[in-house]
């Protein structure tokens, strides 16, 4: 993306987070913020009174401090906005508008620009102008609902899902946007919706209700479509993922839990018979691996084939051998806060990028030199 010049509206996670993933790609992002800066710059941890997420959301960016509600602060942006290819924002929906920036303001500014609006519900529908933290969306698009055991309280995702999902779908609407800009010299105008995008993710729980009329539930440990596939405690009292998704897999795992009967036994011969029979085959095989330990059976269950992993914390994901290697965690030298480390991006390609080129910027670092 080297040449494209981005400029971001951005707060929290899903503005920041798409336009991270733009810059890493060599696009020029211009974080516009207020003069109380980004939300995220107060989230902890704190290194030196600088907020670690906020450096982790906004590296290889500029940042300018606009007061967007003044003639000047707007006629400046309205002059970034003549030269730029693509802009993003993640306010709520009306906001945008009544700073004089919404799409039909900018359109007007520069008709041939990529527009990406991020919000909870999107730009219309009864539900646009409620408040949509990460949370939220996941109680109401149906997220939660399928999460725990049956009948308890379904327990929040670790992740910021719907965050995230929301800024992989902006990331996806703006490039094509470009590329469309590109070959038609026209810009599009894209409504993403963090509760849409959660829904969209929801392939398998989606599918079984528009498919059957049958409402998706919680299922614990379950998968929704195949058997085993979940969780088993093993006697160090670690947890390992097993998943057996096919015949020849499930086979493997018999024969090396020592309990090959049960791979001709009518109710788990076939990929449905065990999804039907799930009730009585997972504690025969849970059983089974509760004798073992987790580490020699992963590694046994890996020999063979079969999917498998323990459980690890981000202490142990980031630093086994194959993280290291293929440098997962790298580190940048900033000249106030030393060496900082933080989490590539996850696409590696064959020459130039994705880079890491700058830290993120201090609160209107960039802010005269752009002027």
């Amino acid at each position: 993306l080297d040449g494209i010049k981005v400029i971001e509206f951005g707060n929290f996670i899903a503005g920041p987070f798409c336009g991270m993933l733009l810059a890493d790609m060599g696009a020029e992002v211009i974080k516009i913020e207020p003069i109380s800066g980004d939300m995220s710059r107060a989230i902890p941890p704190l290194k030196d009174g600088v907020s670690s997420a906020f450096m982790a959301l906004n590296r290889n960016k500029k940042s300018v401090v606009l007061d967007l509600k003044s003639q000047q602060g707007k006629s400046i942006a309205e002059k970034l906005i003549k030269e730029t290819h693509a802009l993003i924002e993640n306010n709520r929906p009306g906001v945008m508008e009544r700073l004089g920036l919404g799409i039909d303001d900018v359109k007007k500014i520069n008709n041939k620009i990529v527009y990406t609006s991020v919000s909870g519900f999107g730009q219309t529908g009864p539900l646009r102008n409620r408040a949509g933290v990460n949370l939220i969306i996941e109680a109401l698009s149906g997220t939660l609902s399928v999460m725990g055991e049956e009948g308890e309280i379904p327990p929040r995702p670790g992740l910021q899902t719907a965050d995230i999902l929301g800024a992989m779908f902006a990331t996806y609407a703006t490039l094509s946007g470009l590329i469309g800009q590109l070959k038609n010299g026209e810009g599009k105008y894209s409504d993403v919706s963090l509760m849409e995008a959660s829904i969209a993710s929801a392939v398998w729980e989606t599918t079984e209700y528009l498919s059957t009329g049958v409402i998706p539930k919680q299922l614990g440990h379950s998968h929704r479509a195949s058997a085993p596939y979940q969780l088993f405690k093993t006697i160090d009292k670690k947890f390992i993922a097993i998943g057996a998704p096919n015949d020849a897999h499930f086979k493997k795992l018999m024969d090396v839990l020592d309990c090959s009967s049960f791979s001709v036994d009518i109710r788990f011969k076939t990929y449905a018979s065990r999804k039907e029979n799930e009730e009585y085959l997972v504690p025969l095989v849970a059983e089974k691996i509760s004798n073992w330990n987790s580490i020699k059976l992963e590694e046994i269950l890996t020999e063979n084939g079969i999917p498998c992993g323990c459980v690890r914390n981000y202490a142990e994901a980031l630093n086994d051998k194959h993280s290291s290697e293929r440098g997962v965690v790298i580190e940048k030298e900033d000249p106030e806060m030393g060496k900082i480390k933080m989490i590539r991006n996850p696409v590696l390609m064959d020459n130039d990028g994705p880079t890491i080129n700058s830290l993120a910027p201090a609160l209107g670092q960039h802010t005269f030199d752009i002027l």
